[in-house]
């Protein structure tokens, strides 16, 4: 590889003449001095600086602004798929027969918040492995970032099985604990249950994901994605029986199946095949290997000291993630007194559907903030595997700058558009009066957003997971819960009452993640 000083040297071979006669003039009229002035300028001239230098992986040789759009636009288009996968399982919900439209919609909406448990836990360990790769790549040690690899993938499936067991003991507690019909709950049983098969397959996709973006590649996920999305929506469609009616538009299902018996069943049955199809997809991309990374087979015994590395480093995140899940379960609780009590609403049926389906589109926005947090984060640990404090930190602070210009983009958006975006999902009148208004409130906290979700996602990259599990509870549980029931509950604003407090205190979040970059010696965290 050749770096700046040999460049400049064939460039300008005259400067390089002049330095050496002049080395030799002096080194001739002190020859018993090794040490000279003029020995150690020639020294250094001939020996470069790499600090800074990216030595493996396919960000070697780039410069910071070309590794950040490498890394963030493909992951962008991978995180947009993988979003698709939540959008398609809503809107044939929403499609369904008149009868069980609303409770369905309600029963998914709890799935989905049970998904979100699902990459929680599955990206805690994709963490781990993505910040020890990067640290190999930045530094050249390919060996180290291929026994990570193969320790992760090991752990994504015994992790992914074991959280499938999880999600089945608890898929009929947790809709009882929101307040949903038996209807709704007898909908969110059955879709949990069936998402929970695809897990461990899930686990590879996900975990393999990560530790390919840990090594600079992210073409190869996004095509991951968009296969697994392709297929989500095929099967889905197929296999629920549901005929989609949008933007004015009816596309009949040719599948001869009931939707009222086989509906939610077979949206979560597409979600399933998807995953195993992921799955497959992405053992098949790492044994083949990219760029310096390859998973190979004697990697697949497990290392126990490698395999706590990764553990280490990623059950912070874990447990960061599951705090925001916990905290967000007694908001459903909220939503649940609201509509049970009849605040702001006068039906027990579809406030939960409301919430979800504006989470589902805030989830579009938040995809650019993911994008430029995961190059900020592989990015970050490469540079300081480098030896680099400076360009670590100065590759988290331009994606932070681009998120916060495209998520702010997307709030106008949201502030302007609310009922058709609603439409798209549900034409139910109570989601058409509701989700516009919690759009607006989502649309003006979007800068802030994506203070929280870049920058944590750039120090969650080089392994600083211990202070963001420290700011995420402390944020959570003194302020997200408290001003969520005051504004929703207390005073009586329910839906929307919440909804402001959820984003105030995103938007204070995104303070404390960035106070924590600025003054916080992330930079010395080991992994």
């Amino acid at each position: 590889m050749k770096h700046g000083g040999g460049r400049e040297a064939n460039e300008h071979p005259p400067a390089r003449e002049s330095l050496a006669e002049r080395v030799l003039v002096e080194s001739a009229s002190s020859p018993d001095d090794p040490m000279s002035a003029a020995g150690v300028a020639l020294e250094q001239e001939a020996i470069p600086d790499e600090r800074g230098v990216i030595k493996a992986g396919k960000l070697a040789g780039k410069s910071m602004s070309q590794a950040i759009w490498i890394l963030a636009l493909p992951v962008l288009l991978q995180q947009t798929m993988a979003a698709m996968v939540g959008f398609v399982d809503k809107l044939l919900a929403g499609n369904l027969p008149i009868e069980i439209a609303r409770p369905a919609m309600d029963g998914v909406g709890i799935g989905s918040f049970v998904g979100w448990f699902i990459g929680i836990a599955l990206t805690g360990l994709g963490v781990g492995g993505q910040a020890i790769i990067a640290r190999g790549m930045g530094s050249g040690d390919l060996r180290e970032s291929h026994r990570a690899l193969g320790q992760s993938m090991i752990l994504s499936i015994a992790w992914g099985a074991l959280v499938a067991v999880l999600m089945i003991a608890l898929a009929e507690p947790l809709a009882r604990y929101s307040n949903l019909s038996p209807q709704a709950t007898e909908h969110c049983v059955t879709y949990v249950r069936t998402l929970a098969l695809g897990l461990p397959f899930c686990g590879v996709m996900m975990v393999g994901g990560m530790c390919l973006h840990g090594a600079g590649e992210a073409h190869q996920p996004f095509r991951i994605a968009l296969w697994v999305n392709i297929v989500n929506v095929v099967s889905s469609w197929l296999i629920s029986g549901v005929s989609i009616r949008a933007f004015g538009a009816a596309i009949p299902n040719p599948s001869p199946l009931d939707p009222t018996a086989w509906g939610v069943f077979g949206i979560a049955a597409g979600t399933t095949v998807s995953y195993a199809v992921g799955a497959w997809l992405t053992w098949r991309v790492l044994r083949r290997g990219v760029k310096d990374l390859r998973l190979e087979r004697e990697d697949l015994r497990l290392d126990s000291g490698m395999a706590s590395r990764i553990v280490r480093v990623g059950v912070p995140n874990f447990f960061e993630g599951l705090a925001m899940w916990a905290v967000n379960l007694f908001v459903l609780g909220f939503i649940g007194q609201a509509a049970a009590r009849g605040i702001g609403t006068d039906s027990q049926e579809g406030l939960v559907g409301a919430h979800i389906i504006t989470v589902q589109w805030e989830a579009f926005s938040f995809l650019p903030g993911f994008a430029m947090g995961t190059a900020a984060g592989a990015l970050a640990g490469q540079y300081l595997g480098a030896g680099s404090t400076r360009l670590a930190r100065e590759s988290i602070w331009r994606c932070t700058l681009i998120g916060i210009a495209i998520m702010g983009a997307m709030g106008v958006v949201f502030i302007t558009l609310g009922r058709p975006l609603t439409a798209i999902i549900s034409s139910d009148p109570l989601h058409l009066e509701l989700v516009p208004q919690l759009l607006m409130i989502a649309g003006f906290a979007q800068g802030f957003f994506a203070l929280a979700m870049v920058v944590r996602n750039g120090l969650r990259g080089v392994g600083d997971t211990k202070w963001i599990l420290a700011i995420t509870v402390l944020s959570c549980f003194a302020i997200r819960l408290p001003l969520a029931w005051y504004l929703g509950i207390h005073l009586g604003h329910g839906l929307v009452g919440v909804w402001w407090g959820l984003m105030i205190e995103l938007s204070l979040r995104g303070l404390f993640f960035l106070a924590r970059f600025k003054f916080g010696r992330w930079d010395l965290v080991r992994v």
